[in-house]
């Protein structure tokens, strides 16, 4: 049972990790939708000619904006240390693009050599329907991101265990990453040999998933975004759209980076979408984050108390700006996932059928963000020539703000829910402000920290103490905790009020605490803190 518990967390941290480098791509998404809008002739008229210098600019912004998606595979390797080492990340990211490298090196010596006897012809050109890939100048099987993954979780591991590791004084050369890398040298000969084996079998059942998904119409879009929804409680919702966002599940490489390589073919045909891109139908979430949300945002404000309407409407107009524009939704779902998760429920439930909806109208692509990626990557270079999805896909977006709103109304009134602005006690504000000019005087002598330094000391205290710290990491919205005696750590109201979070979760040892979009400074500010007192 314990196993299990510790199994998944394990799981959760490394699926919010995964957020840091995904934070990457809507810039690079943009700056690439952009660019083939203004390389397209059919738009641009003759200021896009090929030869002409506008066009050249381009397609030099364009190749840029490819950085990260011809790299994928690298940038998950640096960016999960980042957040998943306990000590010294710098050093865990050496260790785990080195780890990778290795691996892959290994994979290339072994098909070079006994290619046929593993049923693989290595001799032939890289290539997506070959399975074999050039990675940094090394020839190797197409893991893509699943491999970049695992070894890099592997490495991160040997880091966290080893990292530290004393060794005799004749040996002190060999402490810290050499070290590491060393034992991760002689991980990686048996575990290529595995891949080598393996892999080129896994190949087969992903390419009869890939026929598979793209034939499973509506029932397997459904049931992809529902998941996608409802598991974000626990973090595993990572897991079920990174095969499909930025994996091999419908098409090799993501359907991310295929759709926006081939959005200039798409912007010059006017056949359906849906026709050309049959499988494009597994990323159309960012319709949930954008329409649902404003239907939940309008429900909470309608049904607050009439004296504080103009508090909930503030709060809550940050985190639905934030949810449609950035697609970070987590602000807005925390305000009632665990008051009522029977509405948390519906809201899966109506966004999975929501986008459904609009794929049978026709409606795929890389629609998985905010308002502005979408927009930069669909709308703004496809729409001249299939405004008729479009068209559909806000009509039935608008129908449903309408749906979320009626019945999350409904629900709230006829439940009592305790939404914002619906608390029994009128007069917590003033409770709380008294506590939290507690902790103002208390911390006076920290006045000239900075506001990520400030919020970290606060948090830290309300979680018990940096000595009540057992772990420390963080996904995409989320500070998330492993403390040693849970019964230290401050009720939601003190992380609220006193240090301004959005929420607290807590699961036994398992503690987050909701801080937005700058948790990352956060959690840097905490961690030195933590350094400091150790």
């Amino acid at each position: 049972m314990n196993f299990g518990r510790k199994f998944g967390d394990a799981i959760r941290r490394f699926g919010g990790a995964m957020i840091v480098p995904v934070l990457l791509f809507p810039f690079f998404g943009i700056i690439i939708g952009i660019a083939t809008l203004f390389k397209n002739e059919a738009i641009m008229g003759q200021l896009a000619d090929p030869n002409g210098l506008w066009f050249q600019i381009w397609s030099l912004i364009e190749n840029g904006g490819w950085t990260v998606f011809e790299n994928i595979e690298l940038i998950f390797v640096i960016g999960l240390p980042i957040s998943l080492a306990k000590k010294s990340a710098g050093h865990a990211v050496m260790s785990s693009v080195v780890t990778y490298m290795m691996f892959n090196y290994f994979i290339n010596s072994i098909l070079s050599t006994w290619g046929p006897a593993f049923g693989v012809d290595f001799k032939g050109d890289a290539g997506e329907v070959t399975g074999i890939t050039e990675l940094a100048g090394i020839k190797t099987l197409d893991t893509n991101i699943i491999g970049a993954l695992i070894i890099s979780g592997i490495a991160i591991w040997l880091h966290n265990r080893y990292y530290d590791k004393k060794l005799p004084e004749s040996l002190g050369i060999f402490q810290g990453s050499p070290f590491v890398v060393m034992i991760a040298f002689f991980a990686m000969i048996p575990l290529a040999f595995l891949t080598s084996w393996g892999w080129p079998i896994v190949q087969g059942w992903i390419a009869s998933l890939q026929v598979f998904l793209a034939s499973s119409s509506y029932v397997g879009v459904w049931l992809f975004h529902f998941l996608e929804r409802i598991l974000i409680p626990t973090g595993l919702h990572h897991f079920i759209y990174t095969p499909f966002e930025y994996g091999p599940a419908v098409v090799d490489g993501g359907i991310k980076s295929y759709w926006i390589s081939h959005l200039t073919e798409y912007s010059q045909t006017t056949k359906p979408l849906k026709e050309i891109f049959p499988g494009g139908g597994f990323l159309l979430q960012g319709n949930i984050k954008m329409f649902g949300s404003i239907g939940i945002a309008l429900a909470i404000y309608s049904t607050a108390k009439a004296h504080k309407k103009k508090e909930v409407g503030a709060l809550l107009l940050a985190a639905t700006l934030t949810a449609v524009f950035a697609g970070i939704t987590e602000p807005l779902e925390f305000t009632f996932i665990f008051i009522a998760p029977f509405l948390f429920l519906i809201h899966a439930i109506l966004g999975a059928t929501m986008v459904t909806i609009m794929h049978g109208f026709g409606l795929v692509g890389n629609l998985g963000g905010g308002f502005i990626e979408i927009a930069a990557t669909n709308w703004i270079p496809l729409f001249g020539s299939h405004w008729g999805t479009y068209v559909a896909q806000f009509i039935i977006g608008i129908i449903f703000i309408f749906i979320y709103y009626y019945l999350f109304r409904f629900i709230i009134l006829k439940m009592d829910i305790p939404m914002p602005g619906r608390e029994k006690d009128d007069d917590i504000d003033a409770k709380l402000y008294t506590k939290r000019d507690y902790k103002e005087n208390k911390n006076k002598k920290n006045s000239d920290k900075n506001e990520y330094e400030t919020k970290a000391a606060i948090y830290l205290e309300g979680l018990g103490g940096t000595e009540n710290i057992a772990d420390i990491t963080n996904c995409a919205t989320r500070l998330r905790v492993t403390v040693k005696d849970p019964e230290k750590v401050e009720e939601a109201d003190y992380f609220k009020t006193v240090g301004g979070a959005h929420g607290l979760v807590k699961s036994g040892k398992n503690v987050q605490v909701i801080v937005g979009l700058s948790v990352p400074q956060v959690r840097e500010a905490a961690e030195q803190i933590i350094k400091h007192d150790a």
